[in-house]
């Protein structure tokens, strides 16, 4: 038999290759073979046959077929069959791709998307926290309490994560600025200094609003720090420091919630370590702030059970001093 040679076009059976992907981690080593060899061939059972494929892969036509049942399929044919009609739906694909990502199919099931989407947002925050510099990190944290202003530039989707940043530094006792509007963020920040930290937000570093605020900050003395998915990037190349985030391209579509959810665990650790360096402020600060907003919350159910066993006690002890 002649070895298998892949397609160009390889990358029409999102269905199940996420299927693969999801059951990767837990599949025994044999299927584990045949899985990994199907995420680079997908389009193979189109053209090989079980005794093929068990072939290819070094493992055995059982192996296969209970491959096959671990994804779903009740054996090798309905496998085939779905491959089939996932690349039958490539031309309408190619238009959804580049609207919506290139991971999801617009027939996908709703399993199919959340296990792409808990693959893609799990893989990017072990991956960001893997290669996260946490010497960088503390550096930056101590700047930041020692700072008399932090300004924080984010355009789109990266303002969200500003403003974010922004509300939590605020809260305990660093007076910081979160700015969108591109006007506004450049006139605060050609009023930074030495004792400034900006930080701009762009998942792409090439936002360019993001860009100039952050160098007119630079040339106004603050230190300037940029986070971004792209270490080469405009941003990250104009900045003093740069903080690089993790996420994958294959799953990228505009918006991509994956991309924030690594800047968030970006910007709470950044939080948190500067809590930590102005601990008496902070916990100072936090207890002002809950007890301001505290009349503003309902209490919990057992809050409520608490208050009225409380109050049966003293109508009880009011009825017998008048019995």
């Amino acid at each position: 038999m002649a070895p298998f040679t892949a397609s160009p076009a390889v990358a029409n059976a999102a269905g199940v290759v996420n299927r693969i992907q999801a059951k990767l981690p837990d599949m025994p080593a044999a299927m584990a073979k045949i899985g990994a060899f199907l995420l680079e061939h997908p389009h193979a059972p189109l053209e090989l046959s079980i005794m093929e494929l068990a072939s290819e892969t070094k493992t055995s036509p059982a192996t296969v077929t209970r491959f096959c049942r671990l994804l779903g399929y009740s054996g090798y044919v309905p496998f085939r069959v779905s491959i089939a009609s996932d690349v039958g739906r490539t031309d309408a694909r190619e238009s959804w791709k580049s609207d919506i990502g290139r991971a999801f199919g617009p027939d996908d099931s709703a399993g199919d998307i959340l296990s792409t989407l808990v693959n893609a947002h799990t893989r990017s925050l072990e991956e960001t926290a893997a290669v996260m510099d946490l010497a960088l990190m503390n550096r930056i944290a101590r700047r930041i309490a020692m700072s008399s202003h932090v300004d924080i530039y984010g355009i789109g989707g990266s303002a969200v994560m500003a403003k974010e940043l922004q509300s939590r530094l605020y809260r305990i006792g660093i007076n910081a600025h979160h700015w969108s509007e591109v006007h506004a963020g450049l006139t605060s920040a050609a009023i930074q200094d030495s004792n400034s930290v900006a930080i701009g937000i762009s998942n792409t570093g090439r936002t360019e609003e993001t860009i100039q605020m952050l160098r007119e900050a630079g040339e106004a003395g603050a230190l300037t720090v940029a986070l971004s998915n792209n270490p080469g990037s405009p941003l990250a190349e104009s900045a003093d420091e740069a903080i690089i985030t993790s996420v994958h391209e294959q799953f990228l579509q505009p918006d991509d919630l994956s991309a924030k959810h690594v800047q968030l665990l970006v910007l709470d650790m950044m939080y948190l370590l500067v809590a930590q360096m102005n601990f008496t402020q902070t916990a100072a600060k936090l207890a002002a702030s809950a007890a301001a907003v505290s009349p503003h919350r309902r209490p919990t159910r057992a809050a409520r059970l608490e208050l009225g066993a409380r109050r049966g006690q003293r109508n009880d002890r009011r009825s017998r001093n008048h019995a």
